[in-house]
């Protein structure tokens, strides 16, 4: 088994997160790796398809600001410092290839419904994670 030190953990801050986050803390302590606890808000305008003609910053700003309450919240009940919980916008794939790297993680740890056939194939976030990172990544299953 490999040697991590650096665990960059993705969740997307549902119930379901803290099973996620409990996988990696517990690799992490086998590792004594450091943990980075990572949340990427999707933009307002893609979420919507872009095609909305309005100014949408307020309601990115109080998205992204009810992100870092819900992530500091879990950084404080599992301990993560300040400086390794992450929220940043954008696509979720994209942005945590780039956060993997520039942090320079040797795990990357999502969450997955362990869907198959068509729904996989339309967008599973692990999915886009898996196929893309220079590292390795756990897709914990969800129960």
């Amino acid at each position: 088994m490999s040697q991590y030190n650096k665990v960059l953990v993705a969740i997307d801050l549902t119930e379901e997160a803290p099973q996620v986050l409990d996988k990696a803390i517990e690799i992490c302590k086998a590792h004594s790796a450091e943990l980075m606890l990572v949340h990427v808000v999707e933009p307002v305008g893609y979420a919507y398809g872009g095609d909305i003609p309005m100014d949408l910053t307020e309601l990115q700003d109080q998205l992204d600001a009810a992100a870092r309450e819900q992530l500091q919240k879990y950084g404080a009940t599992y301990q993560i410092d300040d400086g390794n919980q992450i929220v940043t916008v954008g696509r979720p794939e994209s942005e945590i290839h780039r956060l993997a790297e520039e942090r320079n993680a040797d795990l990357v740890v999502v969450g997955s419904h362990g869907r198959r056939g068509i729904q996989l194939l339309l967008g599973s976030t692990a999915n886009g994670v898996l196929h893309g990172a220079k590292c390795d990544v756990l897709a914990v299953r969800i129960n």
